[in-house]
């Protein structure tokens, strides 16, 4: 409960684009909200949505992305 919550990427003209990490799919307004978002050794990977659904037991298995 101590640990502080990651700001949420930015939105509007200064946001990066988004790119699906395992994929490579670019969302250049940012990350949808359909997309799923996961910190893995403090690095904030997101995975758009087919990736996110075909991997989606080791997701909610909590297993990092190198594993699936």
């Amino acid at each position: 409960m101590d640990q502080p919550n990651p700001h949420p990427a930015p939105s509007g003209p200064e946001a990066q684009p988004v790119v699906c990490a395992r994929c490579g799919k670019k969302a250049p307004d940012g990350a949808p909200p359909t997309w799923t978002c996961s910190v893995e050794n403090g690095t904030r990977q997101y995975f758009c949505v087919d990736c996110a659904r075909a991997n989606l037991r080791a997701i909610e298995g909590r297993l990092d992305s190198s594993w699936w």
